[in-house]
């Protein structure tokens, strides 16, 4: 280890000099095992760090997320998938997952089009069945706390050598202060020390008060996930895994929306029309990620036209219907919502319970308060106030 490390450039190739240092004296707590990590690649590995860090402290389970430009596209603990998950993740011609692995696939899983060149973090020693897994991923790098020989050695091989992997000295502890600079000007706050756990989740203000205890588990994944996810952020979470993440919106209900709609991809790509899609022999798997998404979006055209479809499939498919979809999103049930602030009106819940969401936990502190708690009344919504905010920039 060393007290410095110097960077090719900042956040754009015009800002140097860049370097990454400990004020104090000390040695960094990371140690580069291969490649040359930037500016971004740091920041989004150290965020991630602590993420899945903390999502094993509280559950117990190994965890892993994806991150890209400083917030997760994905994160999620090591439960094992259904043959339908290992199919929609592309994972199901690797054999028995461990635990890592699952979690890996969960994460990278959740929203595959944002986790396209991802910087991962994951919280335990890396073994060689998750290394096989990030290989033929694109991606920029991974933070562990170690490597397994022959896992280190496959990672290596990525990106002609290049791939950047860290090692995360577990004992570090940062600084109870944190500073940092904007326009000159220098900031300091105590760091988040938020312990999250399911004492946060007590207070149950809705006339449902039966929160089960994996959703629980569920629930303090959303809140974790959101502590590092930039603000205004909620997280919708599903069997250990987040499923939908909306990061840095200006709107709540925008930021709802957006997390919703990556939770209805998500449920959506384990629908009979998108499993049956017959692609071509040697699709790009970046290619394939991205037929899906358009084939199950609004501009769905863009992949059936003729002259286009024949590039991607097989067969032509048929029409995904608005009619099907919707008769698809019903059966997608008992979903957890976590938001970083109150929601201030009720609308958000609308849109959450139009994506299964069945458990919530947010601050509370709205003016509005009476009115998201009925409208989670009507739809017999379990919803807790946990009293504290998450704010991240």
């Amino acid at each position: 280890m060393a007290n410095e490390m110097l960077l090719k450039y900042g956040c754009n190739p015009n800002q140097k000099p860049s370097k990454v240092f400990m004020e104090d004296g000390s040695e960094l707590p990371i140690t580069v095992l291969n490649g040359k990590p930037g500016y971004i690649n740091l920041l989004d590995a150290l965020n991630g760090w602590q993420l899945v860090s903390e999502l094993k402290k509280a559950t117990g389970v190994c965890a892993a997320t994806s991150f890209k430009h400083v917030s997760p596209a994905g994160a999620a603990i090591g439960r094992p998938l259904s043959d339908t998950l290992k199919k929609i993740y592309w994972v199901d011609d690797l054999g028995e997952l461990t635990p890592l692995a699952s979690a890996y696939a969960r994460a990278r899983g959740a929203d595959r089009m944002s986790s396209y060149g991802d910087f991962i973090a994951l919280s335990d020693k890396v073994d060689v069945c998750t290394a096989k897994m990030i290989q033929r991923e694109v991606s920029d790098g991974v933070i562990a706390p170690a490597y397994d020989e022959e896992a280190l050695e496959i990672l290596k091989s990525k990106r002609k050598g290049t791939y950047c992997i860290l090692q995360m000295d577990v004992n570090y502890k940062p600084a109870p202060v944190e500073h940092k600079q904007v326009y000159g000007i220098t900031f300091e706050q105590g760091r988040n020390e938020l312990d999250i756990n399911k004492e946060l989740l007590a207070n149950i203000v809705t006339e449902n008060k039966n929160i089960p205890a994996d959703k629980l588990d569920d629930l303090m994944i959303s809140l974790i996930t959101l502590k590092y996810t930039q603000s205004n952020s909620v997280c919708y979470v599903k069997d250990g895994q987040a499923i939908g993440i909306g990061a840095g919106q200006q709107s709540r209900i925008h930021c709802t929306r957006l997390a919703g709609q990556k939770a209805d991809n998500w449920w959506l790509r384990q629908s009979p029309q998108v499993l049956g899609l017959d692609f071509v022999d040697n699709i790009r798997r970046a290619d394939r990620d991205n037929a899906i998404d358009v084939y199950i979006g609004d501009e769905y055209e863009d992949v059936l036209r003729e002259g286009e479809w024949q590039k991607i499939f097989k067969t032509k498919p048929a029409v995904f219907t608005t009619e099907e979809k919707k008769a698809w999103l019903a059966k997608n049930t008992d979903v957890c919502l976590g938001s970083d602030a109150f929601f201030p009106f009720g609308d958000n819940i609308e849109r959450a319970k139009k994506s299964g969401v069945a458990y919530i936990a947010e601050p509370g502190g709205s003016i509005r308060d009476d009115n998201v708690i009925e409208v989670c009344n009507k739809y017999h919504i379990a919803m807790a106030f946990t009293g504290i905010r998450l704010f991240h920039h």
